[in-house]
């Protein structure tokens, strides 16, 4: 089943193809389509793995530091197969 990256980015709709293949999550391939680096954020999103109790604390720091990016409403869209 095909799927579709649907994201804002500074207040603009975005659409484009997404694939587990060649992006780990959502937000990897958002910041990879608008060529923002992602470094300062990955190590503090393993810091926050390793000492938050629970998924979460990742997920809220990862919605709250993708807003500050400038991301919002980011989203995998199913595409059904037609027949």
């Amino acid at each position: 089943m095909a799927r579709t990256l649907q994201y804002k980015y500074k207040g603009v709709l975005k659409q484009q193809p997404f694939s587990y293949d060649k992006y780990h999550d959502a937000f990897e391939a958002a910041a990879a389509a608008e060529g923002v680096d992602l470094t300062a954020f990955r190590k503090m999103e393993q810091q926050v793995a390793m000492t938050a109790k629970g998924k979460g604390a990742l997920k809220d720091y990862r919605r709250n530091a993708f807003a500050a990016l400038g991301f919002t409403d980011v989203v995998l869209l199913k595409e059904e197969a037609q027949s």
